[in-house]
């Protein structure tokens, strides 16, 4: 890393997140296309299959960062960074030539390298800022994370145009060339425009180059990533058939909506990093974990009608039933109110927050029939209906959004302080386990819809995860303060 930024420094900043905004776009194109070619027909895909199409590029760019983050130590970042937008190029253009399942995931495993960019740039970042601004500086390149806010807005509404509002269905073939064609000319502007640097390790052998990795820190690092990261990136596609099934919204607005939560969440990558260099990672994740572990559960309520029994009516005395109404049921000369069923509304179209409860009476006797003291006269009903408020369900997921925003940006506020001269290594390593939640959850989130027919069961493997995350942390820090300060803790604790 250098002792001071230049000019230099900002340019290739720049340059780095300009190209990382375009390959996360292109890496989160699944979540907006494979929900409209199954929402239109196009080809006859069930949960698991579309979980499994939005995961299988963020597979490719997951795995493959340890690499790209040792070539990057190795040899530089404009050489690699350019070589792998012009790669992936040619898988993105032969996507428009799929006609199957088997094809389309071949094609998507090869444009998912586009994945891989986040640990280039990390490391190519890294070496231009001296350490004081590490945080400020990887925090705005991850603001490029708002590529998944440019294609939930663009891509539907290209998509709308392509196929002439669904009139031509075959126009949807136009939008990965495009997406290629974009991906070519960032490619030759990064060859052109960009200067090579490398650490001072890149001399380093390949076997001593892995040594961090035996550090438990990384992997603690990789589980903190993998929620505020991983699940960032498995909500940035799955959020829109989420919105399409739940709320019934069309794609364009549930891509609209679905940027509520992707572009927030990148652009405040900037605002983490400089909160992580001013009151340090820690704290910083201390909040972030918390809040994720709130929202999650906030979130787990589902939308739901339930019919329970109720409060019924039962005879104070015996006799014979005179007369049964709507609104009373008569046993000799003893009147029993009842309480009428409401009238019918349809509360789809009123604007509820909370939940609505709603309770009524229904005789079950007829008139001459005889009944005993304590016998039931009439069953009580009670419908609970929440709506689980579409604007209270985005609010609450934009929030989630920043919170996970500035946790991306705490994680690797940390790296440069325990691994200086292995940015490249171990940022490979930690998007590895980030980018396996951005693979594993929509896959998990299809097996687990199907398997409790919930759509918020996504929600409860986060407040798990999250939970998970807040205790290790808490442990850890815990164990720090006995070890550095055994007397205080000592007396603390009694």
């Amino acid at each position: 890393m250098q002792e001071k930024a230049t000019a230099t420094s900002h340019q290739v900043l720049a340059l780095n997140t300009l190209a990382f905004t375009v390959c996360f776009a292109a890496w989160m194109l699944n979540g907006v296309l494979v929900t409209f070619l199954s929402t239109h027909q196009i080809f006859d895909w069930d949960p698991v299959k579309i979980g499994w199409l939005m995961g299988i590029p963020v597979l490719t760019g997951s795995l493959l960062r340890l690499p790209a983050g040792m070539l990057t130590d190795r040899y530089g970042g404009k050489p690699v960074f350019a070589g792998l937008l012009l790669l992936c190029a040619v898988p993105m253009y032969l996507l428009s030539t799929a006609n199957g399942f088997l094809e389309f995931a071949l094609y998507s495993f090869g444009f998912g390298l586009t994945g891989v960019s986040f640990s280039i740039g990390i490391a190519f970042t890294s070496v231009w800022y001296p350490k004081d601004r590490q945080g400020t500086a990887l925090g705005i390149f991850g603001a490029g994370n708002a590529g998944a806010a440019v294609t939930t807005l663009v891509a539907p509404k290209l998509l709308d145009r392509l196929t002439l509002g669904g009139a031509d269905p075959e126009g949807w073939r136009t939008l990965p060339k495009i997406y290629a064609a974009v991906l070519v000319i960032m490619g030759l502007l990064f060859l052109l425009c960009a200067q090579n640097k490398k650490p001072a390790s890149s001399g380093s052998g390949w076997a001593r180059m892995l040594t961090p990795l035996k550090n438990v820190r990384v992997w603690r690092f990789g589980l903190y990533y993998f929620l505020v990261f991983g699940c960032f990136v498995a909500f940035s596609q799955w959020l829109v058939p989420y919105y399409v099934n739940v709320y019934y919204l069309p794609l364009v607005t549930a891509g609209l909506l679905t940027s509520c939560f992707s572009l927030p969440s990148g652009v405040i990558r900037a605002l983490g990093g400089w909160m992580s260099d001013h009151w340090g990672a820690r704290k910083v994740m201390y909040g972030v974990l918390g809040l994720s572990t709130v929202i999650s559960v906030l979130l787990i309520v589902p939308k739901m009608e339930i019919y329970s029994p109720g409060q019924g009516v039962v005879a104070t005395r015996p006799g014979v039933v005179t007369e049964v109404r709507a609104e009373a049921v008569v046993v000799g000369d003893k009147v029993y109110p009842l309480r009428v069923r409401p009238a019918a509304r349809h509360l789809d179209d009123d604007t509820l927050i909370w939940p609505v409860k709603e309770v009524w009476q229904e005789s079950v006797v007829t008139v001459g029939r005889s009944v005993q003291r304590r016998e039931l006269l009439a069953k009580g009903q009670t419908r609970i209906y929440f709506r689980a408020n579409v604007w209270v369900f985005t609010v609450l997921v934009l929030i989630l959004g920043v919170v996970w925003g500035i946790g991306k940006a705490a994680v690797y506020r940390y790296i440069p302080d325990y691994f200086p001269e292995q940015v490249g290594v171990v940022g490979g390593m930690v998007g590895v386990l980030g980018g396996l939640g951005g693979f594993v959850c929509p896959i998990l989130f299809g097996y687990l819809l199907q398997g409790s027919g919930l759509w918020t069961s996504c929600w409860m493997l986060m407040s798990v995860l999250s939970a998970v995350c807040l205790w290790w942390l808490h442990r850890v820090v815990s164990g720090l303060m006995r070890h550095r300060h055994p007397e205080s803790t000592r007396q603390i604790e009694h």
